[in-house]
């Protein structure tokens, strides 16, 4: 079919093939990215980590290079590198209920050569109940709403019609309809006047899908560029490159010539050409994913499984790398080549998700192995988190993810990964520094994880941050560039000085049975603040231990825990 918008308005859509499926979710994941900013925007705190459409987006857009120049015809296959592109891609909590849509979508189109409408309207619906499945806790009032209710109005309408372009236009507006809902369905969404982010955000992926549909051409990413460059700065710094032992990272999806093909020889023979590998075998597919210095041999060994079709080869010494792993006198090196040639396997490991250099020091003296760095507005995929643990030589390894919108990312790959992996659920860096102080090496598993849930538990996290747009929460009244002071995860005091907040907020958390306050200062901090801000708290608090460190943190003033 001809690209030309006049020629395609001609035509009515009522099967797509494997081809079309593809540029309809690239259509679909560059219009998110696009409007990604927008999403962010929704944030219910007006705190400078409203992340949803960034996530969400990155989820999205790793499906989109999978699919770059598709060739297989097959629905089916198309599917499969869209659900395993965003279950390794998924960042924060958005993307990994976004990667549940497509792992459903993919399993409900499940041996489909091409579909009509109908069964792409019950793929959606397929992949909105994944999603509410995914979540412990389902609320209304949020993407999974929006997305069941959208998805029940196209399979309604599919019954009626065969056309791609009006089912979509009519589940749309049925969307639409449902989003402007939210704020009567969730109080902090009305509160906030803002509509839910993640609904937001899938309303503007199917938006791009329609348009794809409706005008025959492939919405333009029109900000890859500057996404290129701001994931490599956010990610993380660069690695001594002399460390790394295996240099290509390579990743492909091989359809089988055969469905009795013996995968376990293929795994035998490409085991001993690297580490880091996954091959997942996912009935007449194989998903492969392994760290080499000869990609060439593994291709020739892969391609006797049948044909290979996304390939992808990049060379980490000239990438910018998330994963920062400290020896013994500090240096950043790569943690594999050092802990496996130079240690023994031990009984227990460790992998923490944190922002800030002098924290990063803090979790290294704690004994923590491999740090991601990552955390507020930029949450690692489960992909960074699953390298991390490959890592790590040790019989368990626990992950911290130190962050509420990492923890699903954290647990799904505890799900993916072949090792043993515990996620202790921390939200704060203060939990992890709290659950690794509980740890004992002498302990075994079940009480050394017991221990660690029963010291997050304990310990009380505040936050001094800033205020990115006007609002109102309860009885505050917030201008943008307000200096906000949050208790767990309430807004509690507010102020124009960040030092002052620190303290009107220390002074609402502290009780008379804590002992302990400890305070991290970020790089907007300079050393001579913060003596005397330690100076100010020694003497109001003369009965308590108090604690002022560098954190190195961006975004907050200060991190502090009270216990």
């Amino acid at each position: 079919m001809s690209s030309d918008k006049t020629i395609w308005e001609e035509i009515t859509i009522n099967r797509i093939d494997g081809k079309l499926l593809a540029q309809m979710m690239i259509s679909g994941a560059n219009n998110l990215y696009n409007k990604k900013q927008i999403v962010d925007e929704l944030n219910v705190f007006p705190v400078p980590d409203g992340d949803t459409g960034t996530n969400m987006s990155m989820t999205v857009i790793a499906m989109a290079k999978s699919l770059q120049g598709i060739v297989t015809p097959s629905v089916t296959k198309v599917a499969d590198a869209m659900s395993y592109a965003t279950l390794r891609g998924a960042r924060g909590n958005s993307g990994v209920i976004l990667s549940q849509f497509f792992r459903g979508i993919s399993r409900s189109l499940k041996g489909t050569a091409e579909c009509d409408v109908k069964q792409f309207s019950n793929a959606l619906l397929v992949g909105s109940q994944a999603a509410y499945n995914a979540v412990m806790k389902p609320t209304e009032g949020t993407i999974l709403t929006v997305a069941r209710e959208l998805a029940q109005r196209a399979v309604k309408l599919s019954e009626e019609n065969d056309d791609f372009k009006t089912v979509l236009e009519g589940a749309l507006k049925k969307g639409n309809k449902t989003l402007a809902k939210t704020p009567e369905m969730l109080p902090a969404l009305k509160k906030a006047g803002v509509v839910d982010a993640g609904g937001q955000g899938w309303i503007f992926f199917l938006d791009g899908v329609l348009d794809f549909i409706a005008t025959g051409k492939v919405i333009e990413c029109v900000q890859a560029e500057e996404q290129s460059k701001s994931t490599e700065y956010a990610a993380g710094e660069i690695v001594d490159t002399n460390s790394i032992k295996y240099k290509y990272c390579t990743e492909f999806i091989v359809e089988k010539s055969n469905p009795k093909v013996d995968i376990q020889r293929f795994r035998s023979a490409i085991e001993v050409k690297g580490d880091c590998m996954l091959v997942i075998d996912d009935e007449d597919i194989v998903k492969v994913h392994i760290h080499t210095n000869n990609p060439g041999y593994i291709l020739e060994r892969a391609v006797m499984l049948g044909d290979m079709i996304n390939i992808k080869i990049d060379n980490m010494k000239h990438q910018h790398q998330s994963i920062i792993s400290a020896n013994d006198n500090g240096d950043k090196k790569d943690s594999e080549q050092d802990f496996y040639e130079d240690e023994e396997k031990l009984p227990f490991g460790f992998v923490s998700i944190c922002v800030g250099d002098g924290i990063a020091q803090i979790f290294k003296d704690l004994g923590i192995n491999i740090i991601i760095e990552g955390g507020q507005t930029m949450n690692p995929s489960t992909d960074d988190i699953i390298s991390a643990v490959n890592k790590v030589n040790a019989d368990t390894i626990f992950v911290f993810p130190n962050n509420k919108n990492i923890i699903m990312a954290a647990n799904q790959a505890k799900e993916i990964s072949k090792k043993n992996v515990v996620v202790i659920p921390t939200k704060s860096i203060p939990q992890c520094i709290s659950a690794m102080l509980a740890f004992s090496p002498e302990e075994s598993l079940e009480k050394n994880e017991q221990a660690m849930n029963k010291a997050i538990g304990s310990i009380r996290t505040g936050q001094v941050t800033y205020a990115v747009r006007d609002t109102k929460i309860d009885d505050l009244v917030i201008k943008e560039g307000d200096i906000l002071g949050i208790d767990e995860n309430t807004i509690s005091v507010t102020g124009k000085d960040a030092a002052e907040v620190l303290d009107m907020l220390i002074d609402k958390m502290v009780t008379d049975d804590d002992e302990f306050i400890n305070v991290y200062y970020g790089k907007d901090v300079n050393d001579e603040e913060a003596e005397k801000l330690a100076e100010k708290l020694e003497e109001k608090y003369e009965d308590f231990d108090v604690s002022v460190k560098y954190g190195g943190q961006s975004l907050y003033y200060y991190i502090l825990s009270v216990e």
